[in-house]
């Protein structure tokens, strides 16, 4: 994978103090062959595409660049990681913001805390505000597994008795209707896109989002967004998103 040119300094050796604080990114990475699952690192973002600055972040985000989830808080996202092609990440921020398309996968590089360079696969999803504009993204890094030896085979799991289904341990559980809802925001859609495609008012969908934001602890639809990923809410690897049907109440 090629690599971009950085900054003499790791990101520990930038005051955050000289970012103006706003929003964050993510990502994905391919799995090679018999190797471990790759681990997902999220973020938010707004006020784009002209300062993508990192606003909250999963300590999975941080850790790869030597810093806490406070820390990378202020940090500029184009600062922190670089795709080949100069400024492609930014024509694709554009592009998010303008709404021609609702997420886009790079390939970047990032430099951690010791100066050491690493390579991951960045997703970042728009997330619509009420009135159907652009209010931020939500970012998703997929950093490669290294590879481990083959282990014995393990004995197969209990099969679950004929009409049951697995039970979520992290997370809440969702209705089927704010499954819909959660998965519309995670596409992006506005709260009028929402409520014409279930066929439910403005408010009734204002309503269950602002039910959801409470329950994951989160103050916006970005934060939602990211979240929901962070608990494994969202199918791996699937777009558009769906939640999993164990995160659904029977």
């Amino acid at each position: 994978m090629a690599t971009t040119s950085f900054p003499d300094a790791s990101p520990r050796k930038h005051h955050r103090d000289t970012q103006p604080a706003l929003p964050a990114l993510s990502a994905t990475l391919r799995n090679t062959p018999r190797s471990a699952p790759a681990s997902r690192a999220v973020c938010t973002v707004r006020s784009f595409p002209d300062n993508l600055v990192i606003t909250a972040a999963e300590p999975e985000f941080a850790r790869p660049f030597g810093l806490s989830s406070g820390e990378i808080c202020g940090y500029g996202l184009l600062e922190l990681l670089h795709a080949a092609v100069p400024d492609r990440l930014r024509e694709q921020f554009v592009a998010l913001s303008s709404g021609r398309q609702p997420r886009f996968t790079e390939k970047v590089t990032g430099k951690d805390g010791a100066g050491a360079y690493f390579h991951a696969d960045m997703t970042a999803i728009a997330v619509r505000g009420l009135a159907g504009g652009t209010s931020g993204a939500v970012v998703l890094l997929h950093h490669p597994a290294p590879a481990v030896p083959a282990a014995p085979a393990a004995p197969a799991p209990a099969v679950p008795p004929p009409g049951t289904r697995p039970v979520a341990h992290d997370g809440p559980l969702l209705s089927a209707l704010d499954a819909q809802v959660l998965e519309g925001v995670a596409r992006g859609e506005s709260t009028v896109q929402l409520a014409s495609r279930l066929y439910l008012s403005r408010q009734g969908i204002e309503y269950r989002i602002g039910q959801m934001l409470r329950r994951f602890d989160t103050p916006n639809r970005p934060a939602l967004v990211s979240r929901a990923h962070a608990l494994g809410m969202f199918a791996a690897g699937q777009w558009p998103p769906r939640v999993l049907p164990e995160r659904v109440k029977p």
